[in-house]
């Protein structure tokens, strides 16, 4: 058994520590990698893994000139180390003490930092010092993984994972909203040098296996395509890795069997493997975007649907009278209908389409966007012919908030240019806990919750029910009615300063 395991160890000893290694790296890049892409500092990981070169050469360096001996690992682990957190902070520093912004910082830093490495290595002084492999730093070579330092890249697997199970909690709320963090006594500052020494390692490995230039996208690569797979941040950290190792596999297959640098092959297919994700993705993927492009119905569609049935009697329409009322192809005109279907909006009864109460909700809300619009382009100076047709097009900007403005600034008006009524959804007055009585029209009931200083000679107290009678004065005056039969009239200003809680309407009482 001791001389097979030996047989095979000298035969494929290689290979599996090739394997092993690139497993341990890919692993751990594809985990801390999905922080970074998470916090977008993908610019940052390129700049540490250029940086720490410097680090590494430096730590190579003192140790073989204090003591004449070949440098072990760790002494480049910890100049990188060093390297990495100095040109973060020095990043940090200038983007404090300047107006210079992080991006432009970290290219200054950087490329500076990366220079003095080039720099030590080309002077005569310390040339023949530099051993022949601290090239590989640059290019990697995992067919020369020794096996130090393939225990070393499985302590840093297990380093970072440990990191990231114990502040798992921490490095996600801060990934996601640092201010936030920082305001429920998390320590930011601590976690995100945590996140550049985990980093830092994790970049001191790769470089052993694709060199400096391509240890990011060990980094970076595996965890964008696992976002584009996942929405929660664990299912991503493990397809993440996963992609990662498989990848590495994969491609280091390629590289046997084409003869060609491991770490080269590696990335390609990686990169392979993403672009692959990028089309096929289910749910973010551009295969998935194109389908739901070619379901998808233009809002402006719906919207002229609904508004074409709401208007028609009784709110029921059939297919063959929306197919003539609106614009558009037929087919986008029945996909338009099969989705406000599926929607619950309308419903099929016999050949009759009928607005549903929700449907008949949101077209009251299309209809209310289009008079608002038709009263603000009269009052503007637009020309009576036009009004119709321009509002069509400005009634599908008819969210709530827009609407609530553009009707406080117009003064609430009830009725459009035509004479027609501006419809108000009761329903969505409701929904709300305390509404201004300036919203409320002729027959609406409500409960005075607070008084502004302009009315409080009114005669109105809190805690009042009131009843809002018809507008005087071509709109502009509300009149109201307390629970004492007082009846009270206010100006838009006024109504402005009583906040109320809408009441159902006593139908036993009239």
């Amino acid at each position: 058994m001791i001389d097979w395991i030996r047989e095979f160890h000298g035969e494929f000893g290689v290979f599996v520590t090739s394997i092993l290694a690139g497993t341990f790296v890919a692993a751990s890049c594809g985990m801390i990698g999905c922080f970074i892409v998470l916090r977008r500092l993908s610019f940052l990981s390129d700049a540490l893994a250029h940086a720490m070169l410097t680090g590494v050469i430096a730590g190579y360096l003192i140790v073989k000139i204090l003591t004449g001996a070949e440098p072990a690992v760790p002494a480049m682990i910890i100049g990188a180390l060093i390297s990495g957190i100095a040109t973060v902070s020095m990043i940090s520093f200038v983007t404090r003490v300047s107006r210079i912004k992080q991006d432009t910082a970290i290219g200054i830093m950087y490329t500076g930092i990366f220079a003095i490495g080039g720099f030590v290595i080309s002077l005569k002084a310390f040339g023949r010092y530099i051993h022949k492999d601290l090239y590989h730093l640059i290019i990697g070579d995992v067919l020369a993984v020794s096996t130090a330092e393939l225990w070393m890249l499985a302590v840093i697997l297990i380093f970072v994972f440990g990191f990231i199970v114990l502040f798992f909690r921490h490095l996600q709320l801060t990934s996601f909203d640092p201010v936030m963090a920082a305001a429920i006594g998390i320590p930011v500052v601590f976690v995100d040098y945590g996140l550049t020494i985990s980093t830092s390692l994790v970049v001191v490995g790769g470089v052993t296996i694709v060199g400096v230039i391509l240890v990011v996208a060990l980094m970076i690569t595996p965890a964008a395509a696992a976002y584009l797979l996942f929405d929660k941040m664990k299912p991503m950290l493990i397809a993440s890795a996963v992609i990662g190792v498989g990848s590495y596999w994969l491609g280091y297959l390629v590289a046997l069997y084409f003869g060609v640098a491991p770490g080269s092959a590696v990335v390609v297919t990686l990169t392979l493997v993403f672009l692959v994700i990028l089309v096929v993705a289910p749910r973010y993927g551009l295969v998935a975007d194109w389908l739901r492009k070619r379901r998808m119905v233009p809002q402006t569609i719906l919207e002229d649907i609904l508004g074409s049935i709401l208007k028609s009697d009784q709110a029921r329409s059939s297919e063959a009278s929306l197919y003539r009322q609106v614009s558009g192809t037929r087919s986008l005109i029945k996909k338009g209908i099969d989705f406000l279907l599926d929607k619950d909006w309308l419903i099929r009864e016999g050949q009759q389409l009928v607005l549903t109460a929700s449907g008949k909700s949101e077209a009251t809300r299309v209809q209310r966007a289009h008079r608002l619009w038709e009263t603000y382009l009269e009052k503007a100076g637009t020309p009576q012919a036009e009004l119709h047709s321009t509002a069509h097009i400005l009634e599908h900007v008819n969210d709530q908030a827009a609407l609530d403005y553009l009707d406080d600034k117009l003064g609430h008006p009830t009725h459009d240019p035509h004479g027609s009524e501006i419809p108000r959804d009761d329903s969505e007055l409701m929904a709300r806990k305390f509404v201004l009585l300036s919203w409320l029209r002729e027959g609406h009931r409500a409960k005075v919750t607070k008084l502004g200083e302009s009315v409080d000679d009114l005669g109105i107290q809190v805690g009042d029910l009131l009843r809002v009678g018809p507008r005087l004065r071509e709109g502009e005056i509300w009149s109201i009615t307390t629970k004492s039969n007082q009846r009270l009239e206010l100006n838009h200003d006024q109504a402005d300063e009583v906040t109320v809680e809408m009441v159902l309407e006593d139908k036993s009482a009239s």
